[in-house]
């Protein structure tokens, strides 16, 4: 075989190599993309049982007003439900840290009861505020089960400002912006209850 003809020969094995390629990224980008969807909303709806909701949450946000809270903005919220009665409803938030931004996701049953609380992003000081970043982290289950009177608004602070709640060692800014940030949630989930958790709720 001359040198021109294998040249040819090896082009047009490239072109069909590339254009096999092509044709398979494009036939499993859907199942791709979908694979990425649900890993994305494991992360996020963690924070509820499986079996709990049986929407898709992420899917259908709420439209929030008055997102500008006294410690905290909430960024997105969203319900889960189950046979069409709402269960719980997801509020993403973010409040400020020690060493910027901290986002979480707060969940809250339909009677406003914490059910549980994440943290999305974080730039706290590792093995410090940092620690807020764990999952599942212990410090934040302590927080399951309040709501927002239980404790009285007095008792929605940590222990050193003479509340109710203990704080990450050694990291009393990025404790204290977390219980504010959470006591807004649960705040703001009690004044809009029935916009939140759909009409008639």
């Amino acid at each position: 075989m001359s040198r021109a003809a294998a040249f040819v020969a090896l082009v047009l094995l490239a072109g069909a190599g590339l254009g096999l390629t092509y044709v398979v990224q494009r036939a499993s980008a859907p199942q791709i993309a979908s694979e990425q969807r649900l890993l994305d909303s494991r992360k996020l709806l963690d924070l509820l049982a499986t079996d709990a909701y049986d929407n898709q949450p992420l899917e259908q946000p709420l439209a929030l007003t008055d997102t500008t809270l006294s410690h905290s903005t909430l960024l997105a919220g969203y319900r889960a439900s189950k046979s069409g009665q709402p269960v719980a409803v997801l509020l993403r938030t973010q409040t400020e840290g020690y060493a910027g931004a901290i986002e979480l996701l707060i969940a809250i049953d339909a009677n406003g009861r914490l059910l549980g609380v994440k943290t999305l992003r974080h730039n706290e000081t590792p093995a410090l505020g940092g620690l807020i970043g764990d999952w599942p982290n212990h410090w934040l289950a302590t927080f399951t089960g309040k709501s927002r009177n239980a404790p009285d608004d007095a008792g929605w602070a940590l222990k050193k400002d003479q509340g109710q709640f203990d704080q990450l060692a050694g990291a009393t800014v990025t404790s204290r912006a977390t219980v504010n940030a959470i006591h807004d949630a649960l705040r703001y989930f009690d004044e809009h209850r029935a916009t939140l958790l759909g009409s008639g709720s």
